[in-house]
């Protein structure tokens, strides 16, 4: 279930690094080859990426080029949080799903349906919608009621009925454990991305009591407490050690609902 962000802070990561001709790849390789044998997913954050220009696009194209080239059973996600008018949408969903061949976007439901449906259209890519975030401003307007029902079970109920809906997965934070059960009775079968494990504070253990379904059904997502346990020349060890570790919890829980 393991799914490792990349995050990727030129600040955290060791300096020595920022020598070489681009640290952002040298760096997302070592973490990538040292990890895969735990992970299941990558998502990088493009915001990581696109706060340098160019250089940090043609990073993050390397890092997806080096994924789908060497790792390609790998499910990768842009996290990317697009959502815009159609004709916009149509464009960030081409440039990310077939131009840079992501097999995922991450995307905000709040323009409606016609922000949505264009990144819906690809064969096997999928749209994962903001539905309750990790965010403590996430009660601002994400749990309010409305008609009786909270902001976020509307957005899970309407998002069924658009067209492509079969490839909707969804975005509900590990620090929202208390509402997983009831989401899982609105899309009891589809796939939930759990950011918020380890630096954020969210519980392993409540996550997959409440959000796990008859297929496991999660990606459960920790960035900063892999990619930076060490900022010293082991990064890349250290970072596999955080792995194994999460990935060995989450073999066990795997094992005791499904054994």
């Amino acid at each position: 279930m393991l799914c490792v962000g990349l995050d990727v802070d030129l600040a955290k990561i060791p300096q020595y690094l920022l020598d070489g001709e681009d640290p952002i790849f040298t760096f997302n390789k070592a973490i990538i080859d040292a990890t895969h044998q735990y992970a299941v997913a990558y998502k990088p954050n493009t915001a990581f990426y696109e706060a340098h220009g160019l250089k940090g696009w043609q990073s993050l194209q390397k890092t997806i080029d080096y994924l789908n080239a060497e790792y390609p059973e790998i499910f990768t996600i842009a996290d990317a949080k697009r959502g815009d008018i159609g004709n916009t949408s149509r464009m960030y969903a081409k440039a990310f799903l077939e131009d840079m061949c992501f097999d995922s976007i991450t995307v905000a439901p709040y323009m409606g349906k016609d922000s949505v449906e264009p990144f819906l259209s690809f064969d096997e890519k999928y749209a994962i919608l903001l539905a309750l975030t990790s965010n403590a401003g996430a009660f601002d307007f994400q749990t309010k009621t409305s008609e009786d029902e909270e902001l976020y079970k509307k957005v899970l109920k309407t998002s069924q009925e658009w067209q492509g809906s079969d490839k909707l997965m969804y975005v509900v934070g590990a620090t929202k454990a208390e509402f997983f059960a009831q989401i899982r009775k609105i899309i009891p079968h589809a796939f939930l991305l759990v950011p918020g494990i380890g630096a954020q504070g969210g519980d392993l253990a409540s996550v997959c009591e409440f959000g796990m379904n008859d297929q496991a059904g999660l990606f459960i997502n920790s960035s900063r407490g892999i990619i930076y346990a060490s900022n010293g020349e082991d990064y890349a060890q250290a970072a596999a050690r955080e792995a194994g570790n999460l990935q060995a919890q989450m073999a066990q829980i795997l094992s005791a609902r499904f054994n």
